[in-house]
């Protein structure tokens, strides 16, 4: 990891970018103090661990029929419900 303070940063932002790209991390200081970090981007895999849950792929919790619809299928429930 380097450390570097922000005004040597500044002056060489595209050697710094070079060395994260390389897969260092760039450590940036202000009046002595690490105040932010560059760090190489990781690319994640298309693994279903990483993708968001509303994004995976799902099965219907139910099945309806060929030309019964979901509305119809709500509205047939709500007449038979007790309340």
């Amino acid at each position: 990891m380097h450390s570097l303070p922000l005004s040597e940063f500044r002056a060489n932002v595209s050697a710094m970018l070079d060395l994260v790209e390389q897969g260092e991390t760039v450590r940036i200081l202000r009046h002595g103090k690490p105040v932010a970090e560059l760090v190489p981007v990781v690319e994640k895999a298309a693994d279903p661990v990483h993708v968001p849950s509303w994004k995976r792929p799902f099965e219907p919790l139910i099945s309806l029929p060929a030309g019964y619809s979901a509305v119809k299928a709500l509205l047939d429930e709500r007449e038979q419900s007790p309340l």
